[in-house]
């Protein structure tokens, strides 16, 4: 029995496969270009693209249950419902899809709206299905880290109400638990959402102490200046992508992205372990 990872070489999907591999599940991995792919030994690699109907259905033969995970791109949407269709040709009944949490209170963010329309297809496709709904990841800090070390300012407009950051390293061992779950289980298993959160709820001014702790020098929060934030994001990305960053960024801070009551709790059985903390992740990566 096989499980098939999409988006396998990128940060959440990498860890899927390796906490695969730990638990000796039989692992295929869909990429784009196998010559760049650095996986563990074992790992069976297949080239393919979500848009590639054809190497979707290769990709899928003989598999048991996929891993869906979908980068934010224009066409994420139409890439999730392609593989969703073809899995189900393909005889998959189990799935793990990584969605967002707050999918269905963000409606107005595309990559949000995109999201929660894959669970509703999921849902109503009967597949036997764990919904994984991540907060923000700790990890897009490595993209802001140049500028809190060389200009001293924390610039994310994340708002006061909080956000519940998580690592990708936990994302990706909760994801293979599942996933390992639903392979191995004899019988049905009902559709389940599982909120992905860290153990600590932080704002702007909060993430900001934490760096200024971990740096031994003040960081400081500039504020929430979400059109700003837009307009430096069109620097290096797409006006699409930097206005979709910037809906997120006002739902952070009308909504913040705070925990249900016994999320931390839930995970913290599930791994059998604390959650990383963002102090511990920023001491790493500062280091």
């Amino acid at each position: 029995m096989t499980i098939l990872v999409t988006g396998a070489t990128g940060n959440v999907g990498s860890n899927v496969v390796q906490q695969l591999v730990n638990r000796g599940a039989d692992v295929r991995a869909l990429v784009r270009d196998p010559a760049k792919a650095s996986l563990p030994t074992g790992v069976e690699v297949v080239q393919g693209d979500l848009l590639d109907v054809d190497s979707l259905r290769a990709a899928m033969s003989g598999v048991s249950t996929l891993f869906l995970l979908n980068g934010v791109v224009a066409d994420e949407f139409t890439q999730a419902l392609i593989a969703l269709n073809v899995a189900r040709e393909a005889g998959i009944e189990r799935v793990v899809y990584l969605s967002v949490i707050h999918s269905d209170v963000y409606v107005n963010v595309p990559h949000f709206a995109g999201k929660f329309g894959v669970e509703r297809m999921i849902e109503q496709m009967g597949f036997n299905a764990t919904i994984l709904r991540p907060a923000y990841f700790m990890d897009n800090e490595v993209t802001i880290k140049d500028v809190i070390t060389g200009y001293g300012i924390y610039p994310m407009p994340i708002g006061d109400k909080g956000l519940a950051m998580i690592d990708a390293r936990d994302i990706g061992e909760i994801a293979a638990i599942e996933l390992i779950r639903r392979e191995q289980s004899a019988e049905t298993l009902p559709l389940t959402r599982i909120n992905l959160v860290g153990p600590d709820t932080l704002t702007g001014t909060d993430a900001a102490a934490i760096w200024s702790d971990v740096l031994g020098r003040t960081i400081a929060f500039p504020g929430n200046d979400t059109a700003g934030f837009e307009q430096n994001m069109r620097q290096f990305s797409s006006s699409w992508m930097a206005y979709d960053m910037r809906l997120m960024a006002d739902r952070f801070n009308s909504d913040g992205m705070v925990p249900e009551a016994g999320d931390v709790g839930r995970l913290t059985a599930l791994l059998g372990r604390p959650l990383r903390t963002y102090r511990d992740f920023v001491a790493q990566i500062a280091g």
